[in-house]
């Protein structure tokens, strides 16, 4: 075991299918067109000198280190600018070469300063590798005169030296270390695209400058840790790396958080975690990161994490720390005696989108083999069920059709209900990187989220509909394509049912779903619906990618099946490049569904009432499978507040800050005599909660997560459980102490068994993964290599479905009492409910939910900017801050989730997808107005939390 080291070609690779021959010291190499001589050099494994070339940023020819002789060609021009040529012969170590490299670092190390051994980088650092390289053995030039080293020169101030910067709480910026190779710079702006570093100043004045001359923390720097990544000195260093030293092993995992599913190297030092480090083979992020993947992984050791297992009788009374078996034992008691007193569907499970397949797997296999019952439901439902049913129907398979290279042939980008940017950073980037590029930007959104216009990005068209208008506005855009004949008749004859799409092309030519019309009910100019629809039709290849502001809602289920149908109509289905591409929020949301976690789905999608299913599963686990669907997590609230359902294990799920109309849930919870809680922190559930079973971290535990491509990665352990016990293991012995004979000694077994009864896995091991570095299902015997595309020689169903999609308003209105809409999200430093980065340094950036509000509305309220507001609806009303913006439209207010102490659910209603029951969390008529403080329902909720989190045996030691 030691680090895994990558190889820096210098420069990308060229994706030319022409090959070109030369070459390099006597070695033959071919390469593709447009290869730089380094990249051609280091595939013969000759490394070039360089400091400012690597292979994630072009080509920048500034250091002068990677000079060449050519033969033929006078000068020594740079390997990194210079384009391979046939024939070409090339010398990259000669005297005259030696010469000059010496001379070059002998100047780079005169204003450096010589603190190597006491350095961060120390064993890490180009510079000092690349001195070693070309034989740097002295230094004739001292440090008199101008220098950027020392804080004083002869006693006399030095203004060209600057203090170190340490605002951000996760690397320092060091100026007198930096050599101003610019590759921070350009990290931030190719690979981030945010363009937040420059470089100021000219010659020997030229330094890195984050915005203008600001602190870090002060500028637009978004924290994804490019800049860190790219520095080949300590000028840009990890503080953790200042504090832990140089890491000595590393493993390659999967981050667990959201669904883009990025590969990271943990590098260690022990079994301590130095750094995350983005891995440039994840075929997801390629080499990239954000903020939370990168750095906020502090909260696996954070004080207030839960390692030992607890119990009481009552939530009213303090909880007592037990040994884990005592634990397992009271739990399976329990469930038994309420199944036995209450009957065989009183109790449930709730599955987890951030626990591995292998996790979900055996939590719905528990349920349905050992409760007997098909009571299991996911926080996937309450996001992106709709997607499921609504791709289910028109295409035949509840998944995103495309791998996130695909975005890279995509002429028009089309985002609706979804906010790249802050919730999918890193695909975000590649989607900004390929708009840089000529790609054209249609944005349906409420609000003007940051891609709508950000550094050398503008949307051609930005729809800022009115919330619950999704249906009505997609299938104006079809009205359009249908009425003017830009819709793709060779296409639709060929994959689709002919006479389906003429029934709907009918229906969405009516008047009413005209521009014109829907316009007016959408607050959308008309004009710019024809406009974006003629784009998208017309614009070359379109691909449409879409977020929780289309799932979460009323017809939610309508709207994916209206975007399919927009696809379908465009030939944008199928190839490179296109596609309906739902980003899922959380790390195994696509997992969880794959894995069968609701209560009408057997693993792929399968439904409970087919014979020939239940017979696969019934005769691998021995028993009798009940053929009716079971209950979702709002009936199962329901019947606990009826007195029918009693016991409910919650694994990884926090259902009382993130389900809708919080009241409800507390109440069901209430209701309930036997809740277990399976998770890291006592969460907002576990308020409620009589059993509590510590859960461990994806640093500490083997597994496989499915990203928003269907991508399988692994997942793999770094550490061992600091409770004990991986979730795998806790289910197992769960299963155990109720009697069933589970017996797996490593989850790559449980995989196994998933690859042996669901088609879409049936070729997914961890040997084949470990060989193939990561697989997209469908991967069985049709698709060995898995399947990138989805769809392309005919859809999974045959002919592809064109559904009509009638436009019917939600029940949720606006009126007099009520005359704003609420709608929700996320923000890029936070995840989810909160419970991992509100435990690390990310609350600097985002450490209370704010109410975004028009000028005009705020206005008309009395309100100014930071006031305490009451946001009031029908199900409840909570205060928290305003933040006057004009990010959204007037009547339309918007908040995060990731705060308990706002708990933004206590306003949402119980209306939901007419299909799945999906929540409606993105329309909800509310009012505001000026605040004293806080609610009194947020003052009971805050005692009744405090008391609930009391712990027997902390409160004996103190």
């Amino acid at each position: 075991m030691g680090l895994i080291q990558e190889i820096d070609y210098g420069t990308p690779a060229s994706t030319s299918e022409k090959q070109v021959t030369l070459t390099v010291d006597g070695f033959t190499v071919t390469v593709p067109e447009g290869t730089s001589i380094m990249r051609a050099s280091m595939e013969v494994g000759i490394a070039i000198p360089k400091l400012c070339a690597t292979d994630m940023v072009d080509a920048f020819g500034s250091c002068r280190l990677c000079l060449v002789e050519i033969d033929g060609r006078n000068g020594t021009p740079s390997s990194c600018t210079t384009p391979v040529a046939p024939g070409m012969v090339v010398h990259t170590q000669t005297g005259r070469l030696k010469d000059i490299r010496r001379g070059v670092m002998e100047l780079y190390i005169s204003d450096h300063p010589l603190d190597c051994l006491t350095c961060a980088a120390n064993g890490d650092c180009e510079l000092q590798t690349q001195a070693g390289v070309v034989g740097l053995r002295d230094v004739r030039y001292g440090y008199e005169g101008d220098n950027h080293v020392f804080k004083k020169n002869d006693g006399a101030e030095n203004f060209k030296w600057m203090a170190k910067d340490e605002s951000n709480p996760y690397f320092t910026y060091d100026p007198s270390k930096c050599i101003v190779c610019s590759r921070c710079v350009r990290a931030c702006e190719e690979v981030q695209g945010t363009f937040a570093l420059t470089i100021e100043g000219r010659g020997f004045e030229s330094r890195v400058s984050p915005g203008m001359h600001q602190l870090f923390i002060d500028s637009e720097c978004v924290s994804c840790g490019a800049c860190v990544q790219a520095c080949p000195t300590a000028t840009l260093s990890e503080k953790s790396v200042i504090k832990i030293g140089q890491p000595e092993h590393s493993v390659v995992t999967t981050c667990a958080y959201c669904g883009v599913g990025c590969s990271f190297k943990a590098e260690m030092r022990g079994d301590e975690l130095v750094r995350m480090v983005p891995y440039k083979d994840g075929k997801a992020n390629r080499g990239h990161s954000c903020v939370k993947g990168r750095f906020a992984y502090g909260y696996s050791t954070h004080k207030e994490r839960i390692l030992n297992p607890m119990i009481r009788e009552k939530v009213t009374d303090p909880w007592r720390e037990v040994s884990w078996e005592e634990a397992l034992t009271h739990t399976a008691n329990e469930f038994r005696r309420i199944q036995y007193q209450y009957g065989r569907t009183s109790i449930g499970g709730i599955t987890s989108s951030r626990c591995t397949n292998e996790e979900t797997y055996l939590v719905q296999k528990l349920i349905r083999q050992g409760f007997r019952n098909n009571n299991v439901d996911t926080c996937a439902r309450v996001c992106h069920s709709p997607t499921g049913y609504g791709l289910g129907q028109t295409f035949g398979t509840s998944a995103g059709t495309q791998d996130f290279d695909s975005i890279e042939q995509t002429d028009v980008v089309m985002i609706i209900g979804a906010n790249p940017t802050d919730a999918h950073p890193v695909f975000a980037s590649r989607m900004k990187k390929r708009l840089r590029k000529g790609a054209k930007l249609i944005v349906l959104d409420p609000r003007r989220t940051d891609i709508v216009r950000s550094a050398h990005i503008e949307a051609q068209h930005h729809l800022p509909l009115k919330p619950g208008t999704n249906v009505a506005v997609v299938t104006a855009l079809a009205h359009v394509i249908v009425t003017e004949g830009l819709f793709d008749e060779a296409f639709i004859r060929e994959r689709c049912d002919w006479d389906e799409f003429q029934d709907w092309a009918s229906f969405v030519a009516l008047p009413e779903n005209s521009p014109e019309v829907v316009g007016q009910l959408a607050n959308v100019d008309p004009e710019e619906i024809r406009s974006a629809a003629r784009l998208f039709a017309t614009g070359g290849n379109g691909a449409i990618y879409y977020g929780l502001g289309v799932t979460e809602h009323s017809q939610g289920s309508t709207t994916v099946i209206a975007i399919a149908n927009l696809a379908m109509a465009t030939g944008n289905i199928g190839r490179p490049g296109v596609g309906v591409n739902p980003l899922r929020g959380q790390n195994n949301v696509q997992g969880s569904c794959d894995m069968g976690s609701f209560p009408h789905e057997l693993p792929g999608y399968r439904h409970v009432s087919g014979d020939a299913v239940r017979d696969i599963y019934e005769s691998l686990w021995g028993v009798k499978l009940d053929d009716e669907p079971g209950l979702r997590i709002p009936n199962m609230l329901d019947a606990a507040v009826d007195g029918s359902f009693k016991g409910l294990y919650v694994q990884g799920e926090d259902i009382l800050q993130s389900d809708p109309d919080t009241k409800h849930v507390a109440a069901g919870l209430a209701a309930m005599e036997c809740v277990v809680v399976h998770d890291i922190f006592l969460n907002e559930t576990a308020n409620y909660a009589h059993v509590f079973l510590p859960g461990s971290t994806f640093l500490e535990k083997d597994g496989t997560f499915t990203n928003a491509e269907r991508r399988i990665n692994r997942v793999r352990k770094v550490m061992a459980p600091k409770n004990g016990l991986a979730d795998w293991e806790v289910t197992q012995k769960l299963a155990q102490a109720m009697g069933l004979a589970w017996n797996y000694q490593h989850p790559s077994e449980i995989m196994d068994e998933i690859a042996r009864t669901t088609p879409s896995f049936a070729k997914v091991s961890y040997d084949y993964l470990e060989k193939m570095g990561s697989v997209q299902w469908p991967c069985n015997e049709q698709a060995p290599e898995g399947t990138p595309i989805m769809h392309i020689s005919g859809f999974v169903r045959g002919k592809g479905k064109f559904i009509r999609t009638e436009y019917v308003a939600t029940d949720e209105r606006t009126g007099p009492r009520f005359p704003l809409l609420l709608t929700t999200g996320r923000i890029l430093s936070q995840y989810n409910v909160g419970a991992q980065t509100r435990r690390t340094d990310n609350v600097m950036w985002h450490s209370e939910d704010r109410l975004e509000i028009h000028p005009h509305d705020a206005e008309n309220r009395g309100l100014r900017d930071g006031d305490w507001v009451r946001l009031t609806s029908r199900s409840g009303e909570t205060t928290l801050r305003a933040l006057i913006t004009d990010k959204v439209s007037p009547g339309v207010v918007y908040t995060t989730f990731h705060h308990p102490d706002t708990q933004a659910n206590v306003i949402t209603t119980d209306f939901s997808d007419w299909a799945t029951n999906c929540p409606e969390y993105k329309v909800t008529a509310v009012q505001v107005g000026a605040s004293n403080g806080p609610s009194e329902w947020q003052l009971d909720y805050d005692e009744q939390a405090r008391n609930s989190r009391r712990i027997a045996t902390l409160e004996a030691a103190e």
